[in-house]
């Protein structure tokens, strides 16, 4: 008998094939106390149990073919440097000799302690990294355990045509299942945005996540479809469900095809409306990627990468290394760089520890505490400013409040120019410095933020959150989460026509930007930049290239005017399917 199960889709497209089933969970732990005169012999076991863990990522690492994108092997390379952190191998070995405390134990304990600081983040895409600390420990932890083979077992499998069902998966798992053949995963755990789901959306391999129990309900060898758009699994489907998905197939494969002769076309509407195409990234790396599906430029280069997984803050010539590297790949095409969104999760002195608050994402971050903690933001300033003479870089400041806070930026960026002229240090003079418009008040008072900046930027994964109070990755909540909310697409809209009427451009960088069931819809609200993940782009492209802005306007302004579900949903029909 058919049935279907569900999760959270993170990267489309659909596959079917027979079940792999990947029985591998949680190592149990238990603690017990060492005679003194065994320590040191379990400290080396734990030494030598990372070491082998690196080992197992280098030779995941050296099978990667030389034709795969730098930043498929980057999601190794932050385990790899995860495994060099003293977080993780230095502050164990302290445990064990201070607690006489078998190896298992004191890298659990440490682990308790990083992940606390992670999940005080309030921003989603770090506060999901915590899922990399558990890949790195549990990787250690089967090898103390003499589990290895639960590490290394993948190795020898054949996986072609196969879908695997897992508990979760780590970047390394999913590397080496591709390369096996593997044509689609399933995880009981995990998040849209963790480093597998991005890397699944990179490699094109539809996965579906966070589906609960999955492994109790579906049996090896078991036929199976995942659908990575809807977030659906169907369990067992019967011939007229596999007609109509092998169906769906071809025509997926047919508009990949199309869609690859997009790159090099410009993003025009039929009534020849141009309209700006950029791209998102996390790592330096990924500006190849923006390079590949043919973006403007990169309209949000998170810099937060900088800062994890150490206790003293980079400094100036680190962050103006990694902008080099970026401008290297992009040459003249535009960067926009945000200065580091950071939760409540720093100390004064650069050393991480959580900070206890009673609401995290309402405390110190980003912006605010950068102007608190200074020496964490005037090297980056500094840096940015330094690298806006070689390649055309702007800066954006991300969750302003208030005007206020944004006259103190601008009084540092003014103080930091007057310091490397003195330094005889060059820089762009007119470097555009912009907002992100991710508070509903700063949306509000958009019109007052437009007369002080260069450019708008909406952040549209914190604007909704903080907008309907809810939280996007917590399930008991994330079904609230509503693009599509009237104040949402109120606050979208005053943020847009303030600057037109200020004449400053004003993009649009959350997820809404890459979805192309939004794409119309915001076009006609009067947006001409979206900034997304580059594998979106050319999908939205040919929504662009495909939609006529006359007609979509007065839709859009219907559209804005209802509070009914049900009218709002047909109106979106209407402008979604209006060519």
């Amino acid at each position: 008998m058919m049935f279907s199960l569900h999760g959270v889709g993170v990267a489309r497209g659909c596959a079917i094939g027979k079940v792999a089933l990947l029985q591998r969970n949680q190592p149990e732990i238990s603690e017990y106390t060492l005679p003194e005169a065994i320590v040191e012999d379990e400290v080396q076991r734990f030494l030598d149990g990372v070491a082998r863990a690196r080992q197992q990522l280098q030779e995941i690492r050296a099978r990667l073919p030389a034709t795969i994108p730098a930043d498929t092997a980057a999601f190794i390379d932050i385990h790899l440097l995860m495994l060099e952190d003293s977080m993780l191998t230095q502050a164990p070995v302290k445990l064990i000799r201070t607690r006489r405390c078998n190896a298992e134990w004191a890298l659990k304990l440490q682990r308790d302690l990083v992940v606390q600081v992670f999940e005080a983040m309030d921003d989603p895409y770090l506060r999901v990294r915590r899922d990399d600390i558990d890949h790195v420990v549990r990787r250690i932890q089967r090898i103390l355990l003499a589990d290895e083979a639960a590490c290394t077992d993948l190795v020898a499998t054949r996986l072609e045509d196969r879908i695997v069902i897992a508990d979760d998966l780590t970047p390394a798992d999913t590397i080496l299942m591709q390369q096996q053949g593997m044509s689609a995963f399933v995880t009981e755990h995990g998040g849209p945005l963790s480093h597998t789901a991005i890397l699944a959306r990179s490699l094109g391999i539809p996965a579906v996540v966070g589906v609960r129990n999955a492994r109790r309900y579906v049996r090896d060898d078991e036929w199976l479809i995942v659908d990575g758009q809807q977030g659906v699994v169907l369990v067992g489907p019967d011939a007229a469900m596999l007609a109509f998905y092998r169906w769906k197939q071809q025509q997926e494969q047919g508009q990949l095809r199309e869609l690859g002769k997009l790159k090099e076309q410009p993003a025009l509407t039929r009534d020849a409306v141009s309209i700006g195409l950029y791209a998102n990234i996390e790592l330096p790396e990924d500006a190849v990627l923006v390079r590949q599906v043919g973006a403007a430029g990169i309209g949000l280069y998170r810099t937060e990468f900088l800062f994890m997984n150490r206790t003293d803050l980079p400094d100036e010539e680190e962050h103006l290394a990694s902008y080099l590297h970026v401008i290297k790949i992009l040459e003249d095409q535009p960067i926009t760089i945000r200065t580091v969104d950071l939760g409540a999760d720093k100390r004064l002195d650069g050393e991480q520890g959580a900070t206890v608050v009673a609401n995290p994402a309402l405390g110190l971050r980003a912006i605010r505490l950068c102007l608190k903690n200074q020496e964490l933001f005037r090297p980056q300033l500094r840096a940015i400013l330094r690298a806006s003479a070689f390649g055309a870089i702007r800066m954006m400041i991300p969750m302003l409040s208030t005007l206020q806070e944004l006259f103190q930026v601008l009084r540092l960026v003014e103080d930091t120019k007057r310091e490397l002229q003195a330094r005889g240090q060059r820089f762009d003079a007119r470097l555009p410095v912009g907002a992100m418009i991710e508070v509903p008040g700063a949306a509000i008072c958009a019109p007052y933020f437009a007369r002080h900046v260069d450019f708008l930027s909406i952040g549209t994964n914190d604007l909704i959150q903080y907008t309907l109070a809810i939280d996007r990755i917590d399930d008991a909540v994330n079904y609230l989460y509503d693009p599509l909310h009237p104040a949402v697409l109120r606050l979208i809209h005053v943020t847009i026509r303030a600057g037109r009427k200020a004449r400053i451009p004003v993009s649009l960088c959350g997820e809404m930007a890459g979805d192309p069931r939004y794409t119309r819809l915001l076009l006609g609200m009067g947006l001409t930049e979206f900034s997304m993940h580059p594998n979106n782009l050319l999908e939205v492209k040919r929504m662009i290239r495909n939609s006529d802005l006359s007609k979509l306007t007065p839709i859009a302004k219907r559209l804005l005017q209802t509070t009914d579900a049900g009218k709002l949903a047909e109106l979106l029909s209407a402008i979604t399917e209006n060519t």
